[in-house]
């Protein structure tokens, strides 16, 4: 299990220690989109789902997703967050919606797993508040875009 972090020695499961690792400020950028029919996304950006405002509630689900990553995710560190900021642009060419979530933290360790899931769960909102007029949409393009902070240093998806 050479280079996987999560494994001990022996190749069980373990959270990660990370009280030797400098306190840094540290900020992840995921993405995502959800793809729908023409009609849903005249639904959405006209304001005329009945669940309510779409874009709105799913924002704030990808902010509550970011805070509870921890609870989630087994071997994740709870992290002090700083900063979320969950931005859903409708798209036309998609057609759909595309996310983009950032989390800041200063810590010792990323805040990629925040980002991750805020983008998720946005993405999966959307579907959640239109699925009774689209049950084909399809949620992909999930991805960390960018990566600061740490030993490690920086990364940009390309």
């Amino acid at each position: 299990m050479a280079g996987l972090t999560h494994f001990d020695s022996k190749g069980d499961a373990h959270m990660v220690d990370v009280s030797d690792k400098a306190v840094t400020s540290r900020i992840a950028v995921a993405e995502g989109h959800i793809k729908m029919k023409p009609e849903t996304f005249e639904i959405i950006t006209q304001g005329r789902a009945k669940k309510g405002d779409v874009l709105s509630v799913a924002r704030l689900a990808g902010i509550m997703a970011a805070k509870k990553t921890a609870d989630l995710i087994p071997l994740c560190h709870p992290l002090p967050i700083t900063k979320v900021a969950v931005d859903l642009t409708p798209d036309a060419k998609l057609p759909g919606i595309r996310v983009e979530a950032t989390v800041k933290t200063t810590g010792q360790t990323g805040v990629e797993m925040e980002a991750l899931n805020a983008a998720s769960l946005s993405l999966l909102t959307v579907y959640d508040m239109c699925k009774a007029v689209d049950r084909a949409m399809e949620i992909g393009g999930i991805r960390v875009k960018l990566k600061d902070g740490g030993k490690s240093g920086r990364y940009e998806a390309r």
